[in-house]
């Protein structure tokens, strides 16, 4: 019996200690914070396929490349008006957020060192006429542990793999003043 209390003693102060490795001023961004491009300089583009005029690609970044920076410098290159992704891959660092409705802003959660990218997805659409990449992560680290929220920055450490799926029908993100975001509506023409 004393060596489970002595046991459990010491992994509940581990786990106090890594509470407190994580806390720390909460931050803050707003849904319009800027977008960063140029940031990927190692990205590579390669077109899978085309069904009729919707057409897949594969976006790799390399070591070091901002793969949000990266996906909308893709969007804006290929002229992309409408699209869905989905990666896998590993990190070295990233920011994620969750929403705030009431203070209509993102609480950004860092990620510091390597993890796996175990899912991210997303989509691109139209917002005041260019396009607008919005990704959400869920990250995995070597305990197994996983975070996630909304994508605010990625950086790639070794490789990440995006399969995006590009669709002929323009979509359109329009602000939303119940929530300060930029929302698609299906109803919305630019």
């Amino acid at each position: 019996m004393r060596n489970r209390i002595g046991l459990l003693g010491l992994l509940a102060i581990g786990m106090v200690a890594f509470a407190g490795a994580q806390a720390g001023p909460e931050v803050w961004v707003s849904p319009a914070h800027p977008i960063p491009t140029g940031q990927a300089p190692g990205m590579k583009v390669q077109l899978l396929g085309a069904n009729g005029p919707q057409k897949t690609y594969t976006v790799i970044f390399s070591k070091g490349d901002e793969a949000f920076s990266g996906l909308t410098d893709f969007a804006r290159q290929y002229h992309v008006t409408a699209a869905h992704f989905t990666a896998i891959g590993a990190l070295q660092g990233a920011k994620l957020a969750f929403f705030d409705p009431t203070r209509k802003m993102y609480r950004v959660i860092p990620i510091e060192g390597q993890v796996e990218v175990l899912s991210m997805m997303g989509d691109i659409a139209l917002n005041k006429g260019k396009p607008a990449v919005h990704m959400h992560m869920v990250a995995g680290f070597p305990d197994g542990s996983t975070r996630g929220g909304h994508v605010l920055d990625a950086y790639v450490n070794p490789t990440l793999e995006v399969m995006v799926t590009v669709e002929p029908n323009a979509m359109h993100r329009r602000l939303d003043p119940a929530t300060d975001l930029t929302l698609i509506d299906p109803a919305a023409k630019e």
